[in-house]
């Protein structure tokens, strides 16, 4: 079978670029496979990170494809339909994570859809920080989809809210498992200059207002002092506001913080480094930052938000907080250091997660889904 697939791929870097090339890469192995790219993915007044593309030490591996969508150009738009109109495939996997995707990929999709089946996977429905103008986009881009595939049932939730009829299936998110294997403790917490026997709880990945990072350092303030937070990813917007908590809570020395990009082969010396990922969402679908951590089976507390109780809590890989206030997530994080039985209880689940979450699994339901379309 030909599978073209529409999306992000290397140079650019981030969970989705890392997704879409392990899809690849599993999907070739029984069938024919292209990556359509993105010749331009954001115009650069809109990206709100440092850079979208990945560095000379990010040690990422490089993903053949071409690179022909400017999603700020329509005429674009036509060159890139023209491209995978010439290369007939019998399957257009295309990727949606936001609006602001819709007019190019909607474009592409509405005229594909003519010529063979379109397979959405929608990260998102509704956006985490929702705007006007995201519903009639989606609906937009929506229209040119044979059916969809979600990656928790929130989002097939937000999907059938918007398009009742919609073909769907859910597919949790496979684990990401090319960061590596686990470091000794010990040489990641001296890699990371942190102090040892301490008990270390993780916020990693991009910072933004939705994440709740600000409740964790308030959470983290009514914890006792051998305790430690690590902060590692890339702010996007000002750390202004995160930086005035820490300057006034007490213990704000026990505050580590790597406010960058994280490079793939510098992931495992975080997760290595973790007793506990805390994952303080004020929204959410689902996380990429999950599958990380099962990968390298440190447990997790979340918050009762989008599908995170679905993924983590009913799969006894974490904690769910049934409050998502300072007070509620100091509460779990110190029950689950009171009690070692929580721990082996979730490393156990999550092994069993790992063996479920595998990416074969994953193109196994998707293929077996476009040819029930």
């Amino acid at each position: 079978m030909k599978i073209a697939l529409l999306s992000c791929f290397y140079p650019y870097r981030g969970g989705i670029a890392q997704f879409n090339a392990s899809l690849l890469t599993e999907l070739s192995r029984d069938h024919i496979v292209k990556a359509f790219n993105f010749k331009r993915q954001y115009p650069e007044l809109l990206f709100p990170g440092k850079t979208q593309y990945v560095t000379e030490d990010d040690q990422a591996v490089p993903v053949e494809s071409e690179s022909l969508l400017d999603t700020a150009n329509p005429f674009s738009y036509i060159t890139t339909l023209n491209a995978i109109r010439e290369w007939n495939p019998d399957i257009l996997i295309v990727r949606y994570w936001m609006s602001y995707f819709a007019p190019s990929l909607g474009f592409i999709t509405r005229r594909m859809k003519k010529r063979c089946k379109v397979i959405s996977i929608l990260d998102n429905v509704i956006p985490h920080e929702p705007r006007f103008f995201d519903t009639p986009l989606t609906k937009y881009f929506l229209t040119g989809s044979t059916g969809c595939i979600t990656l928790c049932n929130a989002v097939a939730e937000d999907l059938l809210r918007i398009k009742k009829d919609a073909r769907y299936t859910v597919i949790q998110h496979p684990l990401y498992a090319h960061f590596g294997p686990k470091l000794d403790r010990s040489e990641a917490e001296a890699k990371l200059g942190l102090k040892a026997g301490m008990k270390n709880i993780l916020f990693f990945g991009l910072i933004r207002e939705y994440k709740g990072l600000d409740i964790l350092l308030q959470a983290f303030a009514l914890l006792p002092d051998d305790y430690q937070l690590i902060i590692a990813g890339e702010p996007y917007g000002s750390f202004d506001r995160y930086q005035k908590i820490i300057d006034t809570i007490p213990g704000k020395e026990r505050v580590n913080m790597n406010l960058k990009y994280i490079k793939d082969s510098e992931v495992k010396d975080y997760f290595s480094a973790a007793d506990l990922a805390v994952l303080p969402y004020r929204s959410a679908t689902q996380s990429g930052i999950s599958s990380v951590s099962y990968h390298f089976e440190v447990p997790m507390i979340v918050t009762d938000v989008g599908g995170l109780k679905e993924t983590i809590g009913d799969r006894g890989t974490g904690i769910v907080a049934k409050e998502g206030s300072p007070e509620g997530i100091a509460k779990e994080i110190l029950r689950y250091f009171s009690d070692k039985r929580i721990y082996d209880s979730c490393v156990e689940n999550i092994r069993k997660e790992k063996i479920r979450l595998s990416w074969k699994t994953f193109c196994r339901k998707l293929i077996d889904f476009a040819n029930e379309l």
